[in-house]
C-alpha cells in the first residue's frame, strides 16, 4: 500500500482500539519510527500529516536532519538505548529523548542541554520484563526511585512519563500483562508525586502490539513496520 494509505490504516485501528477501551483518538500520540529510512520517506509521512518520527541511533539521525529542516512542525524523538558519551550531541539533535535510563545519563542530558539553552522532554525507559539483552530501569529497582528523586536538581530536564518495549512475542495479547503492569507503575508514580516529575506520558505499543498497548493506557504509541513497510536493515 502506498504510505498515506497505511498512515490512514493505522490511524483507523488506533481510533477503533481507543473506543473499545472507551477513550478518544485524541489521547494516543502516533509516533513513526523512521530509522533506517531515508529523509524522503520520513518526508512523504509529513506531508501525509504525521509530525512525530521516532530515531534509534544519534548518528544516523545526524546524517539525515540536514535535510529535513525545513519540516518546521516535526518532533524529533529519540526511542533508543542512548549512551552517556553521546549525551551531547542527542541534546543537540533532539527535543525529546524517550530512553534516560539511568541518573548519570539525565545528569549529562541535563548538563548538554544547560549548555545549549533549551529544555529537553524525557522519559524514563522501563526494562518491564528485566530482560538481560535491553536497556531500562528495573521496576521496583533503587535506581528508579534514584532517578525519580533526582528531577529536582536536573532543572533542563522535563520528566513526563515512561517508555517500554515488553518481551517481543508474535501474539500481542503475550503483551497485555507487561502494558498493564506498565500502567500500574505510571499510576503509582503519580500518586507519590516526585518533586519535578510529572506522569502525562506513556509511550508503549510498536506496530504488532499497538492496539493492545492502548487498550492498556498507552498514550503514545511507535510504529514503524506498518507505516514504511519491512526494514532491509537493522
Amino acid at each position: 500500500m502506498p504510505l498515506a494509505d497505511n498512515i490512514e490504516h493505522v490511524q483507523r485501528r488506533i481510533a477503533a482500539a481507543a473506543l473499545q477501551a472507551g477513550r478518544k483518538a485524541e489521547e494516543v500520540t502516533l509516533l513513526a519510527v523512521s530509522k533506517t529510512f531515508p529523509p524522503e520517506q520520513i518526508r512523504a509521512a509529513y506531508d501525509s500529516g504525521l509530525r512525530v518520527f521516532g530515531e534509534n541511533r544519534v548518528q544516523e539521525f545526524a546524517g539525515k536532519i540536514a535535510a529535513l529542516r525545513d519540516l518546521r512542525e516535526a518532533e524529533w524523538h529519540m526511542i533508543g538505548h542512548l549512551q552517556t558519551n553521546k549525551a551531547a550531541q542527542a541534546a543537540e539533535l533532539f527535543n525529546h529523548i524517550d530512553s534516560v535510563d539511568s541518573v548519570r545519563l539525565a545528569r549529562k542530558l541535563n548538563s548538554a542541554a544547560s549548555h545549549l539553552g533549551k529544555k529537553l522532554s524525557v522519559l524514563v525507559e522501563i526494562n518491564i520484563g528485566g530482560e538481560a539483552a535491553k536497556s531500562g530501569v528495573v521496576p521496583d529497582s533503587p535506581e528508579l526511585e534514584t532517578l525519580l528523586n533526582a528531577a529536582p536538581e536536573l532543572p533542563f530536564l522535563d520528566l513526563h512519563g515512561l517508555m517500554t518495549v515488553p518481551p517481543f512475542s508474535d501474539d500481542s495479547q503475550q503483551s497485555r500483562p507487561y502494558f498493564r503492569k506498565m500502567r500500574e507503575i505510571f499510576n503509582h508514580i503519580a500518586e507519590c508525586r516526585f518533586p519535578a516529575v510529572r506522569m502525562e506520558a506513556l509511550s508503549m505499543g510498536m506496530s504488532h502490539d499497538y492496539e493492545v498497548a492502548i487498550e492498556e493506557g498507552a498514550t503514545c504509541v511507535r510504529v514503524g513496520t506498518a507505516i514504511f513497510g519491512a526494514r532491509t536493515s537493522l
